[in-house]
C-alpha cells in the first residue's frame, strides 16, 4: 500500500527519485501515465494490468469511454529504476503535468501520484477548505 507525501526534485534529464520504501512495491515493474487533475499516475505493473484490462472492456461506442481510455492508455509508458532509484519521465508526460523541478510524490493506496509542487499545494489547500463537504459526500458513498 502506498501512503504519504514526499518532496523530490526532478533533474534536468527528467529523472525523479522514488522514495525507497515505495520502490519495493514497484520492483515487479511500473507504468507511468497521464493522471487526473494534471498529475501523473505511477502504477505497479500488476495493478496497471488490472486497470488496463478494465479500460479495454469499455464500450468504444461511447465517446467518454474512448476519451478516458486514450488519456490513460495512449499516455502510458513502462519505466525502469536506475541504480539510484530514479525513473525517467518522458517529456510529453512532464509537459502534461507541468513538472519543472520541485515535485511531490503522493501515495494513494494502489498508485503514486506525481505532482508539480505548486499545483499540489494549491490542490491540497482547496481540498482542505472543502473537507467538510467532501466528507459528507464520501459518507453518502459508504466511506
Amino acid at each position: 500500500m502506498f501512503i504519504g507525501e514526499y518532496n523530490h526534485n526532478l533533474d534536468e534529464k527528467g529523472r525523479l527519485a522514488i522514495p525507497a520504501k515505495m520502490r519495493t512495491l514497484l520492483k515487479g515493474g511500473a507504468v507511468v501515465t497521464r493522471g487526473l487533475d494534471n498529475c501523473l499516475f505511477l502504477y505497479p505493473k500488476k495493478q496497471w494490468n488490472i486497470l488496463a484490462e478494465k479500460l479495454a472492456k469499455l464500450p468504444i461506442s461511447q465517446a467518454k469511454a474512448r476519451a478516458f481510455s486514450r488519456l490513460m492508455l495512449a499516455g502510458a509508458m513502462d519505466v525502469e529504476f536506475d541504480n539510484q532509484g530514479r525513473i525517467t519521465l518522458p517529456e510529453y508526460l512532464r509537459q502534461f503535468a507541468g513538472l519543472d523541478k520541485k515535485t511531490i510524490v503522493a501515495g494513494l493506496y494502489d498508485r503514486l501520484e506525481i505532482w508539480d509542487e505548486e499545483k499540489w499545494n494549491k490542490y491540497k489547500t482547496n481540498s482542505e477548505k472543502d473537507s467538510n463537504d467532501i466528507a459528507e459526500t464520501m459518507g453518502a458513498l459508504g466511506v
